[in-house]
């Protein structure tokens, strides 16, 4: 979008002139915008700010009612303060304007009339534009997200972001000037500014009794952090993912109301079985409750998947599993949580988390694994989100430059985390209960670590205690050995110890095993004649299929899986050809 020129005069025919001027010899570079009132610039300049709009210009006349143009410069210079400025005079009121221009630091001013422009406009205005195109940064024009770095929501908005592949920028409220002047603008109401003084009129240009911080006298706490600012202008306040989804176009409700097939979980499982699935022929609903990808989706690099010899980021899969999905027609629900299914043969029904009700033929469970907590580590859940994480998105890495890093595991998941940290990170821990990375890591991985010289291995070790009044400050490692224990400062605490099945909704008609996994096919089998408990049907169970005929489980969620991204993809398509005999047998 051109960066925008703004004219600002409470006489109509002036504001005609200049628009008339401006138009004639800049309106292929720039905007031309207007306002017949500082109150209503001021509004104008607020709904700039906050759709990313560049502001070159100022030109602004000093004698308006209610608000000189001095007055009305403090305030948008203080928003735009990269903006050229030029006060509109007459000649009359030279000597004071000069006195509020060395001031108020405004660029340049002009008297009235300008006529001719060739002579008295243009070449001023040439210069100053030719400056501001010099110095000029594009603004970042997607979402802003402003919050503190150690807030948990802030994280998990980030973290949401980030997952779903859609662009953002990060304000820290404390650290960036950016940040504050868009709160405080937000928190602006231009109509309730008036002049310090009641008794002065439009001739007097005395500023003295302004500040050129425009927030001393606009800014409240009337907003709450975190607060995400979108690209059209408007913004939500400590929003909600789903409130977020749904301004960002992200879909969270269903445009049926049955299925062929509800896939439950965006997982490498869930998205091969929904590619497979669609292109297939049946209509396909997956519902994902938080982002497409699952724990894969978090990996920073994944070497060892077939076709790609050079690697992948676990977000790049995920990208392209969903396009793909999508192009064969598959409907994706997220963020969007299903909380509960039950069976009405020949139906199956899922409930979500908005009390919406869908039906299908057949549901295949993908939901994955969440990462398994320390439980008996001191002071921890207080830090969660504030230094320490289970699990994280790429840009993490980003947010720890020159800082030092620990990461607690010993399998594939850890070993990946501490290599993308390394490029960031000033030192890299990663902290092993076993005494070998052999045991858990792929060859590679273990490789990659050894031949990096900022990741250093502490096998034998665990977290005992962690610290820190708003943010993680430093952690207590004990040697499982020994017990011998010390204390190091640490930026970050990353956590990658395994992962639990995410079953707990479930109801008690899908059977799992005794760690919550769920049991298909043959784990139900102990003989030839035998069948699962209520199962009502005149066969045995398919491979994948849980305890209830026409409900399939795949992936990382299924017992006795090989948690490994290529396993899950191999599960969803064998499933969709397990659906298909289902269905015909039905």
């Amino acid at each position: 979008m051109k960066p925008v020129l703004l004219t600002v005069d409470d006489d109509p025919l002036a504001l005609i002139a200049l628009e008339r001027d401006l138009k004639q010899q800049y309106s292929n570079r720039f905007r031309i915008l207007q306002a017949d009132s500082g109150f209503k610039g001021l509004e104008l300049i607020k709904q700039l700010k906050l759709r990313s709009e560049s502001v070159a210009l100022f030109l602004v006349d000093q004698r308006m009612p209610q608000m000189t143009g001095v007055e009305f410069l403090v305030h948008a210079l203080n928003t735009y303060p990269e903006a050229k400025s030029i006060l509109l005079t007459d000649y009359g009121d030279t000597d004071s304007v000069i006195k509020s221009i060395n001031k108020v630091k405004i660029d340049y001013y002009l008297t009235k009339p300008w006529d001719p422009a060739e002579v008295h406009l243009y070449p001023v205005l040439n210069e100053i534009l030719d400056d501001w195109w010099a110095s000029c940064h594009p603004p970042f024009e997607g979402i802003k997200v402003i919050g503190l770095r150690w807030s948990p929501r802030s994280h998990e908005i980030k973290d949401f972001l980030a997952r779903n592949g859609i662009p953002y920028q990060w304000l820290d409220i404390e650290g960036d000037e950016e940040a504050r002047r868009l709160v405080s603008i937000i928190n602006s109401t231009w109509s309730d500014i008036s002049t310090t003084n009641n008794n002065h009129n439009n001739n007097n240009s005395d500023t003295s009794s302004f500040s050129s911080d425009a927030s001393s006298s606009s800014f409240s706490s009337s907003i709450h952090l975190p607060l995400v600012i979108f690209p059209d202008g408007s913004y939500i306040s400590e929003p909600t993912n789903s409130q977020i989804a749904e301004k960002v176009g992200l879909k969270t409700r269903a445009q049926m109301a049955f299925y062929d097939l509800v896939i439950i979980g965006g997982g490498p499982a869930g998205l091969a079985a929904a590619v497979y699935g669609s292109s297939e022929g049946l209509h396909t609903l997956l519902v994902e409750r938080q982002a497409p990808g699952g724990q894969a989706g978090l990996s920073s690099r994944i070497e060892n998947y077939l076709g790609f010899p050079s690697g992948l980021t676990g977000g790049d899969l995920a990208r392209r599993a969903v396009t793909q999905a999508v192009r064969f027609g598959t409907e994706i629900l997220d963020p969007q949580e299903v909380v509960d299914i039950r069976v009405e043969d020949p139906f199956r029904i899922v409930k979500l988390a908005d009390g919406t009700e869908i039906r299908c033929h057949v549901m295949l469970i993908a939901c994955g694994v969440t990462y398994r907590k320390l439980d008996d580590v001191k002071g921890i859940d207080k830090l969660v989100g504030a230094g320490v994480y289970y699990g994280a998105s790429m840009v993490e890495g980003l947010h720890y430059k020159d800082q030092d890093v620990y990461i607690v595991g010993g399998a594939n998941s850890a070993g990946q985390a501490a290599i993308h940290f390394s490029k960031y990170a000033k030192q890299v821990t990663l902290l092993v209960r076993d005494d070998s990375l052999n045991k858990k890591m792929s060859q590679y991985l273990v490789h990659q670590i050894n031949e990096t010289n900022n990741i250093r291995v502490w096998l034998n070790t665990k977290v005992t205690e962690v610290r820190g009044e708003k943010r993680l400050e430093d952690i207590t490692v004990t040697n499982t050995k020994t017990g011998e224990q010390q204390v190091v400062q640490a930026a970050g605490l990353f956590i990658y110890i395994g992962a639990e099945p995410h079953t707990t909704w479930l109801p008690r008609i899908i059977q799992c095993d005794i760690h919550g996994f769920i049991l298909t096919g043959s784990d139900f089998i102990q003989n030839e004649l035998q069948r699962p408990q209520g199962w009502s049907i005149d066969r045995r169970p398919f491979l994948l299929e849980t305890s209830v005929p026409g409900i399939f489980a795949a992936g990382d969620v299924r017992h006795g899986s090989i948690k490994r991204i290529a396993a899950g993809v191999g599960e969803g398509s064998t499933a969709i050809q397990l659906i298909h005999q289902y269905l015909t047998k039905v």
